[in-house]
């Protein structure tokens, strides 16, 4: 009963706190006292994650991550992630013309230029679903160890967008969005020193030392060096954002007017629109995909062979020497001697590389050799 109490006593807390954000009007006037009110409200929502985390029962869904990349699927019940699934890969996930058809995470499969693409159709989300509503936690979870999430926006609902992109914010997802580039180091005593590497357009130091007392930070030195908002050097501070990118997907369309669909696009603004029951626009949607999830192409070559070009290794952009050895053998970071490498990531073709930090570019080609 106490419990009860003291999250009813939380839940009022934010509310209020929200209401009084709501109200303020932004200047730079009202600048540290809004980025203190968002910093008061993002921290009591991280007790309330923290506490209704600590007294779940539940047991969550189990997903083995497969292929080259996972892409989930979200949207409210009945949007049409099922048949999405469907007909982007070949599964067989229940699809009917009610609610919660799928209760369980169903994967499915989408090969598409080489690469091996994990799609995952889970149990629609609704309003309250980060804080738990319909298990939506779990839902949203399986969320953050994914790639790529697709938002499926029904084109008779498109309030519905608004409801979605909240819910997978407050389960701390950043959808298309750079992680800010802060480093905070406590210290012992001092004070707090704030020293940035670019001109600050979004905050000023005062509110970014109100926002540290806010968090109880009272001594550290802080390098800033991107021009970030309150709500980054928030996110910034905790420290457990996801940073994912994300596609927005308007659904059955084959079901309204040209008229009607540009309408509700300039309410929606989608990435993309398309059928996903009479296969409309699929392509189109499997190639945005592709890009989105910043795939590159690397080829491997055996010693004293010529490179094998028909079927490419898929990486992330980014990607390193080691992430692929890894990716090949669980052995190969060990016994990694060197690779020779052709292609934009070095200076000559052929290039001996001795570090595994060494960063891959599109279509190189890699020779690697082990002890």
């Amino acid at each position: 009963m106490a419990k009860l109490e003291r999250n009813k006593k939380l839940d009022a807390r934010i509310l209020e706190l929200e209401e009084e954000l709501r109200t303020t009007k932004y200047n730079k006037r009202t600048q540290g006292a809004v980025g203190l009110l968002k910093a008061k409200i993002a921290r009591l929502k991280e007790a309330q994650r923290s506490r209704a985390s600590k007294g779940s029962k539940s047991t969550g869904y189990n997903v083995r991550k497969s292929g080259d990349a996972t892409v989930i699927l979200v949207g409210f019940p009945s949007v049409g992630k099922s048949t999405l699934l469907n007909s982007l890969t070949g599964t067989n996930s229940p699809v009917g013309s009610y609610a919660f058809t799928t209760l369980d995470v169903i994967p499915g499969l989408l090969q598409y230029k080489h690469a091996k693409i994990q799609i995952l159709d889970v149990p629609g989300i609704i309003q309250g679903a980060a804080s738990g509503k319909g298990r939506g936690k779990e839902v949203l979870s399986v969320a953050t160890n994914a790639d790529l999430v697709l938002i499926l926006v029904d084109v008779f609902h498109p309030e519905h967008l608004d409801i979605v992109k909240k819910e997978v914010y407050d389960a701390n997802i950043r959808l298309n969005k750079t992680k800010p580039i802060v480093k905070i180091a406590k210290k012992s005593k001092g004070g707090i020193s704030i020293g940035a590497t670019v001109k600050l357009t979004h905050l000023d130091k005062k509110t970014a030392e109100n926002i540290l007392r806010e968090y109880k930070i009272v001594n550290a030195d802080v390098v800033i060096r991107s021009d970030v908002t309150v709500d980054d050097f928030i996110d910034a501070i905790e420290g457990n954002k996801r940073y994912i990118p994300g596609i927005v997907v308007l659904n059955k369309i084959d079901m309204v007017t040209p008229h009607q669909l540009e309408q509700v696009k300039k309410t929606v603004n989608p990435d993309i629109c398309i059928s996903a029951d009479k296969k409309e626009h699929l392509e189109e949607l499997k190639e945005l995909i592709f890009k989105k999830l910043n795939f590159i192409r690397v080829y491997c070559k055996e010693i004293g062979k010529p490179a094998d070009l028909d079927v490419p290794m898929i990486m992330f952009k980014g990607s390193t020497l080691k992430d692929m050895c890894q990716k090949l053998h669980k052995d190969f970071v060990s016994k990694f001697r060197f690779a020779r490498v052709w292609g934009d990531s070095v200076k000559f073709d052929g290039q001996k590389v001795l570090k595994l930090s060494h960063e891959l570019k599109d279509n190189d080609i890699i020779e690697i050799h082990v002890s």
